[in-house]
């Protein structure tokens, strides 16, 4: 009689489709934790095989929740690309214009420091799916907030949208290169807003600079990671002596 009434006091099984339903939503979970993990560690080119691996489930499995990699990075960014929006949005709303830019700039700077694939996914062209809309709305947003910190007379005329990539190009270069916890990236930022403001801006203030033994070690791994290409053979010209070889082949 204890058996049974332990037995009874047992929660009941869950249905087959219950938990079929469960066991294919902690796979889809566990696809997208890993594709953000190589997505960030290695860029978007990483290989559905590979995401697969990194998640342990088969490709099959892999293919069943996302057919294609472009709704893989969709689903793996939508998040990142709302937060995104929001930002462009709060900044664009700012009273002071200049202020707004500048909350942005910085801000975009940090989300690169902490997630280096996700501007990867806002230069990237993702045709008809609903994170390239939201991302075409914030790029007019970003040339709203442009257009806004120009009217005011704090931001230089001659300055492009271009500038931004520039800035986030070489942001990606210093954050490879030193230690995560540097403020280089911040001084980086704080230095081209600099750039950017017309003489009568108020400046904003500049983090310190990186010491110079953290410098000259980023220089050493900034090197190491791409070393010097070998220089090609010359080949010879009119005047320089050939060899036996080379003589019987212009002949």
């Amino acid at each position: 009689m204890a058996q049974q009434a332990v037995i009874s006091d047992l929660p009941p099984s869950p249905h087959p489709a219950e938990a079929l339903r469960a066991d294919a939503k902690r796979n889809r979970e566990r696809i997208l934790a890993a594709a953000r993990r190589l997505f960030s560690r290695e860029g978007l080119g990483v290989s559905m095989t590979a995401i697969a691996r990194e998640a342990d489930v088969g490709n099959a499995t892999l293919f069943r929740h996302f057919a294609t990699k472009r709704l893989l990075i969709e689903a793996a960014f939508t998040d990142r690309v709302n937060l995104y929006n929001t930002l462009v949005t709060t900044c664009s709303k700012d009273p002071d214009p200049w202020q707004g830019f500048t909350d942005y700039v910085q801000c975009v700077c940090t989300l690169q420091a902490s997630d280096p694939a996700f501007l990867e996914v806002l230069t990237l062209t993702l045709p008809d799916g609903v994170l390239e809309q939201r991302r075409a709305a914030a790029d007019h947003g970003v040339l709203h907030l442009i257009s806004r910190a120009k009217e005011a007379g704090r931001l230089r005329q001659d300055f492009s949208d271009h500038d931004l990539t520039l800035l986030l190009i070489a942001n990606s270069g210093v954050l490879r290169a030193m230690d995560p916890t540097s403020h280089a990236s911040r001084r980086l930022t704080a230095q081209m807003l600099r750039a950017y403001a017309t003489t009568n801006t108020p400046t904003i203030p500049l983090p310190p600079p990186p010491p110079r033994t953290e410098l000259c070690h980023a220089m050493i791994r900034l090197l190491r990671s791409h070393p010097a290409r070998p220089t090609p053979p010359t080949p010879p010209g009119p005047t320089q002596s050939r060899t036996p070889e080379t003589r019987r082949a212009h002949r």
